[in-house]
Formats: structure tokens, sequence, C-alpha cells
């Protein structure tokens, strides 16, 4: 991408070459030209099949590229079904910010005044989570607790009530990403709606919004062409996984909404659009759009999917002084990116399956948001350069959360190297991950091999300690605490 874009010194970006030259200021959106690029770029990075949508104008864009299968050589349609992974929680977040649109719910109250059967094994800190907290990732809950509890209708009430047993990983007010948060919140949504959270999602956001492939459900899917996960090593192509998708139906509100790019644009605009439908149908309050845009928390790990700080459900971008928000997504071998730029008008989506989607992303998106936005995206994360020393003895050890045991000790020449080890529930999901770490400043390191769930060339890996004195390693932004 270096020998065809450049800055000018008012910080434009222009395209050159086969391009031809385009800016932020205007040229409206050429479905041809990026048709070629997606196809290009995904090619480049090995990834079997994408979507691609983009709003710009006030018009939706929708492209396709690829095979959603490669063994059966189907093709990606713009009407193909992809996992959204972890942009599922927005649509949670969206559901419980029309409860305080309603005045069902207070921002503030705690979770236990809500929902009394809710409990941690500190009771202490059960007491004081609040639903804000949750919505932003501080409430302390772990991430990785991959309960299956059958595929009943009670499936997120006998979630919660196993939670009690499930340490926090920090305590409440420090930033740790928290899925299980948001089945808790989901629990929220069933008992003050007095129906599933599956069906919640098709009453209060897939109807009004016209989403005619927005589902929650494996089954639901089969109506439609669906995207195969596919999973292999960096720089070949990958075969298609053994499992479409392992999660169960408990972990759906952080992690399974299944639909296309085009209706995860026609969701996000709703949002842009400060709460309306296309056709004119209030569908969040307006005080409630912008409540989940504003900056709640300052994230430690800046880097894994270059966000600046949460919102409420929200990631929050600063690019140079523009605002974005978004999210980003990953299913076992299916990888999503939602983003969108305000004051430009633009959203964008990208749901993959599988390969090295997260290169495809980071090459992709600079050129479209820089070309359609004026937003210049930080390059991808990288170790020092020139190189720096950083003693790794005082991270050395093991640090353990739900789901996940991660073990730093010394490698060759001093360097650190890093085991990612799945267990407890997620022991299935992938092997263990061997990682070396690269210095990035004196205690953050970019750790090489994480996979394109993780980075696009390396994963940010932060050791903190806490205001209680815990030490942390940060990986994809879950907070382990050392033990």
């Amino acid at each position: 991408m270096s020998d065809k874009v450049t800055w000018d010194d008012r910080g434009a970006w222009k395209a050159k070459g086969a391009w031809g030259t385009a800016d932020s200021q205007g040229g409206g959106f050429s479905a041809s030209r990026w048709q070629q690029r997606l196809d290009e770029l995904r090619a480049a990075h090995h990834v079997p099949g994408a979507q691609l949508a983009v709003l710009v104008d006030g018009e939706i864009f929708e492209l396709a590229s690829g095979v959603l299968h490669r063994g059966t050589g189907v093709e990606v349609t713009t009407d193909s079904v992809f996992l959204s992974g972890s942009i599922a929680k927005v649509y949670t977040a969206t559901l419980i910010m029309q409860l305080v649109g309603e005045g069902l719910l207070d921002l503030d109250a705690r979770v236990v005044d809500v929902l009394p059967e809710f409990a941690t094994p500190d009771p202490e800190a059960t007491k004081v989570i609040t639903v804000r907290q949750l919505l932003s990732h501080t409430g302390g809950l772990t991430n990785d607790f991959n309960h299956d509890t059958g595929r009943g209708d009670d499936n997120l009430e006998k979630y919660v009530a196993a939670l009690r047993s499930i340490p926090l990983d920090c305590p409440p007010g420090n930033t740790s990403y928290a899925g299980t948060g948001f089945m808790v919140l989901a629990r929220i949504i069933e008992v003050l709606r007095g129906t599933t959270w599956d069906q919640a999602i098709r009453d209060h956001l897939a109807a009004p919004l016209g989403l005619g492939q927005l589902m929650t459900l494996p089954e639901e899917a089969l109506r439609f062409r669906v995207a195969m996960s596919h999973l292999g090593d960096p720089g070949a192509d990958p075969d298609p996984a053994p499992l479409w998708d392992l999660m169960p139906r408990s972990m759906g509100p952080a992690g399974r909404v299944i639909t296309t790019a085009g209706d995860m644009v026609r969701f996000a605009k709703m949002h842009l659009d400060g709460g309306v439908a296309a056709d004119g149908t209030r569908v969040l309050a307006a005080d409630a759009v912008t409540a989940m845009q504003q900056h709640e928390v300052d994230t430690p790990d800046k880097w894994s999917v270059n966000s600046d700080a949460w919102g409420l459900g929200w990631t929050l971008y600063d690019w140079n002084g523009i605002r974005g928000y978004g999210h980003d997504g990953a299913a076992v071998g299916q990888y999503a990116y939602l983003r969108v730029v305000p004051e430009a008008g633009v959203i964008v989506a990208l749901m993959t399956n599988g390969g090295g989607a997260r290169q495809l992303y980071g090459d992709l998106y600079r050129e479209l948001l820089a070309a359609l936005a004026g937003v210049r995206m930080p390059p991808a994360f990288a170790p020092a350069d020139p190189p720096i020393t950083v003693d790794i003895t005082p991270f050395l050890g093991t640090y353990r959360r739900e789901g996940v045991v991660i073990t730093v000790t010394r490698g060759e020449h001093g360097k650190g190297h890093l085991r990612y080890e799945f267990v407890d529930g997620m022991k299935d999901m992938s092997p263990p991950l061997e990682m070396e770490l690269e210095p990035y400043s004196e205690n953050i390191f970019a750790a090489s091999g994480a996979g394109p769930s993780f980075s696009e060339d390396y994963m940010p890996v932060v050791f903190t300690t806490l205001k209680d004195g815990t030490q942390c390693c940060y990986a994809g932004m879950r907070a382990t605490p050392k033990v």
C-alpha cells in the first residue's frame, strides 16, 4: 500500500497509480473500484470469502467476493450470512438502552437490584456492580466462561446462576473485556421484556429495522447461504473447520448474531441517524444513542482493535481528531469489523470466513476510511523501532482467568516467551498459542504468532498493576491476574 498512498501536508489522503486520484472531500463511491480492491486483498491474504457493505452519501453499497466454503466452491453473495462474533454485544447493548430510554431500567442501577439472583464469589463486589459497568467492561467479570446450559429458553437463567462460582478477573471499576457481562445484561432484557433474548432481538431490532437476514440460532441460518468457518496456518489457504460454530446458545448475547454486512450497516445506520429507522420509526431514544457513544473509560490496550476507549457497548476511536465508533467480532474461523465515522456519515462493515482476515481488514479499511472519510488509521501494531531492550524478569510467571492460562517464561537471548492456553470450557476452541515477546515499551510487548483473531502481525501484551496491587497481563484486552 505504501507505493500508492500518500498524505499531503493537510493530512488528506490521496490514492495514486492504479486507483486514480481521490480524497476525503468527495468523489462518491466507485463500486467497481472497491470490488476490484476487495478481490485483490482477499486473495492476497488467503481469505476464502468476504462481504463488504459501505454507507456513503446516504446510500448503502454491498459487495461480495470469494467462496462461502472452499470444499464446495459456493460463491459468496451479498445476501449470504456470516457469524459476526462479538459485534453481537452491540446488539445486546442496544436492547438494554431501549429499556433505559423507555424508563424501564436505570443505567446506574446495581445489577442485584434488577436481577436478585446475580452473584459472584466476591459478595462485596456483587453488591456494587452496575448495569453501566457491564456495558463498559468495567464490572470486573471474566470473558471466557464458555458454559453450555442447553438449548432451552432458560439457558441464560441457568448461565447467570452458574456465574456465582466464577471468580472475577479484577475488582469492579477496572477495565477488562468481559463477555459474561453481556449474558447478564441479556438476562435483564429477558426479565424486563418477558421473553427470550433471541425473541427480543427479532421484535425490537430486526422487525422495526427491516433486517430480514439477522438471526441468532444456527437452525435459522440454514434458510440462507451460510458462510463456513475456515482454519489454517498463516500465509496459506485455510480449510473448512471441523464444526461451523462451537458456541452454546447461552453465549449468544456476547457472540452470536448471524447476519449480512448490509444488514449490519442498516443496524448501525439507525445509531448514526439518532435512533430512527429508515422509515422514520423511532427504535432507540435519542439520548440513549448519545449515551452509548460517550466516553466511559480509557482502554489499557489501545492496539488490539485500535480503540481509545469504551462507550456503552461501542468501542470508541479517535483518528487524529476524527471521532468514530464500532466493534470487532471473532467466531472460530470467522471475523467481522464494523466502523462508523459520524462526521462523514460513513459506515463500513466487513465479514470474512477465515484466513488472514485481520490483515485484509487493516489494508482495506486504511484505504477505504481514508478515501471516504479522511480517516488516517494507525499503522499495524509492531515492536519498537529501533528495537529496545527490556528485562522480562518482573513479568515472568503464570496468569490465570476462567478459560485461559497465560505462562510467561524467559526464551532465547533473555527475551520473553508467552504460552496462551485455553482451558476449562474453552479447551476445545484452539490449540495453545506459543508467542515470542518483542518489547514495544517498558511494560508493553508485541507477541508474534497470535493468529488473525487477535492481531494483524503482532498481538499487544500489556503488563500492569491494578489499584489493589494485583499484577495483570492484558492480552486480547482481557485482564488476567498473576497467580
